[in-house]
């Protein structure tokens, strides 16, 4: 949490992701093996957790990125070679080992050899592409027995409908839970550490109308920032 090499912004946004609370809710230890899937990287240098994961993992543990597939558009290539160059001239992104999670997902690893995988703010993408089954069980096959899949993400009222989730950004805490459960996972606990109370999920560009996106630009600027960004599920499942 306090590495030196932390990009300043992204410091200024710990009151709302909680990084601390939510990763020993996860229960991350020094010498897990843990992969990240699609590490930020659409707000340049990208890698908002990857900060504190690397250095945390380089002396005793792995820390596995499992990144966008350069081949399936230029945006997805300059994203990953973004993440790259961190790599190769950032000490603490020196051991970080590079895996693809592509479009369809393929598998990650070897089967059952790691720890921990986690998840940001990634399910409404995959949701929308129509892989997210697809990611969660190649996530569930990485995973060792009793190994966590720590996820995070933009949480949506049940009232929503799957093409209001896949429009919003904003995904249920139900079908989120079910999905994982089709594949094989157990839910083992639910957290409000990265709730917010004050959003409201009907926003004109959805959860990117929101910081830090802040789609509208200074329209109703000083509104959104008081709102803060998204509510958030913080689930913790395990591999039985």
């Amino acid at each position: 949490m306090n590495s030196k090499s932390r990009t300043p912004e992204y410091v200024l946004r710990d009151k709302y992701r909680n990084p601390k609370e939510t990763l020993d809710f996860f229960g991350i230890k020094r010498n897990m093996k843990i992969i990240e899937l699609q590490p930020s990287g659409g707000n340049s240098p990208g890698g908002w957790y990857t900060e504190i994961l690397a250095p945390y993992l380089k002396e005793n543990g792995l820390l596995i990125a499992a990144h966008f597939n350069p081949r399936e558009s230029e945006w997805r290539a300059k994203m990953r070679r973004s993440y790259e160059e961190r790599i190769k001239y950032e000490i603490n992104f020196s051991k970080i080992k590079m895996t693809v999670l592509s479009m369809p997902p393929q598998q990650l690893t070897e089967d059952n050899t790691i720890d921990m995988v986690l998840t940001f703010r990634n399910l409404h993408n995959w949701l929308k592409s129509g892989y997210l089954k697809e990611v969660l069980e190649v996530s569930f096959n990485s995973l060792k027995h009793g190994g966590v899949f720590g996820v995070v993400e933009h949480r949506a009222p049940e009232s929503f409908d799957l093409s209001k989730m896949k429009t919003t950004g904003y995904v249920t805490e139900s079908l989120t839970i079910k999905m994982a459960e089709q594949v094989g996972f157990v839910l083992l606990e639910k957290s409000e550490i990265n709730a917010n109370k004050l959003d409201t999920k009907i926003h004109p560009k959805g959860v990117w109308t929101l910081p830090p996106t802040l789609k509208l630009g200074k329209q109703d600027k000083k509104k959104y920032l008081e709102i803060g960004e998204s509510d958030r599920m913080t689930l913790k499942f395990i591999k039985p």
